[in-house]
């Protein structure tokens, strides 16, 4: 594989570079809790910011990003489709919302959050929304658009109604999840899939078999654990408000896993969502 660096970008079917490592706000609250580690983030050298409309902080996002001092075109940002705003008219709307919490003109990537439109995945409108998707890319409030929690099924379907594929794929990914199918499929794809949740919502983070490789480098686990999805070519989005989390998250790019130890790490798979499984969606 190539040498990754902080500066590493992959280039979406589009032809948009996308940054390999940013900054999850899942769960960061709104106001200076989220502000703060946004602002943390970007001066750690992060250029890749995600958040969704359900975590409820759009505006604190894009105010640390304002008051960056950074030019809007250097920083990537993600946004999020939530499900009760699944639909055609209702997409149209949610773009519109999440770029006035933004203060906004545009985001840089916009996904369709889960492929159901009800918690309990027993609706489904992911044809009408994806017209939505592709016309909001068509007026340039989004550089690219793609789907989260989408399986290998949910993309086939896809390909019924979709005139543009996915740029991304974003889903739960760590080595207790190795959804390598999906991976070698989006790959064939040509779809971006991006690891949420790579730290395992810290429930696996202290595994002695992920320190003792971990010791080996020198590195933390979370640093190991960011570094083995890097190699595996996806797309890195590690949560945290604390300050020396972010900056910790960021030295992965001074160390490379061998093939043994990237294969060890790997058989630590047992098919374990942390979140909700998007198997059970129809």
């Amino acid at each position: 594989m190539r040498p990754l660096s902080f500066d590493s970008k992959i280039i979406l079917n589009n032809g948009v570079l996308m940054p390999v490592l940013g900054l999850g706000t899942h769960k960061a609250k709104e106001g200076d809790e989220v502000e703060n580690a946004v602002v943390w983030a970007l001066q750690a050298g992060y250029r890749l910011i995600d958040t969704a409309r359900i975590y409820g902080n759009e505006g604190g996002v894009g105010k640390a990003i304002k008051n960056s001092g950074i030019e809007r075109g250097e920083i990537f940002v993600t946004t999020k489709l939530w499900n009760e705003d699944q639909g055609y008219e209702s997409a149209l709307k949610a773009i519109d919302a999440s770029l006035m919490r933004l203060g906004m003109e545009y985001v840089d990537l916009y996904l369709v959050h889960w492929p159901a439109a009800d918690e309990e995945g027993k609706i489904n409108k992911r044809e009408e929304t994806w017209k939505a998707m592709e016309e909001i890319l068509a007026s340039g409030k989004a550089r690219a658009i793609g789907v989260s929690n989408y399986t290998i099924g949910h993309l086939q379907e896809m390909k019924k109604y979709a005139k543009v594929l996915p740029a991304v794929n974003q889903v739960e990914f760590h080595p207790f999840l190795l959804q390598k199918d999906l991976l070698e499929y989006c790959a064939k794809e040509g779809i971006v899939l991006e690891a949420w949740s790579p730290l395992t919502k810290a429930r696996r983070l202290a595994d002695p078999r992920i320190g003792v490789i971990a010791t080996k480098y020198g590195k933390s686990n979370a640093q190991l654990l960011i570094r083995w999805s890097l190699q595996h070519g996806l797309v890195v989005i590690p949560k945290s408000v604390h300050q020396e989390r972010i900056i910790e998250n960021a030295h992965v790019f001074d160390f490379e896993i061998t093939p043994e130890d990237m294969t060890a790490l790997d058989a630590l798979n047992e098919s374990a969502h942390g979140g909700w499984d998007p198997t059970s969606i129809s």
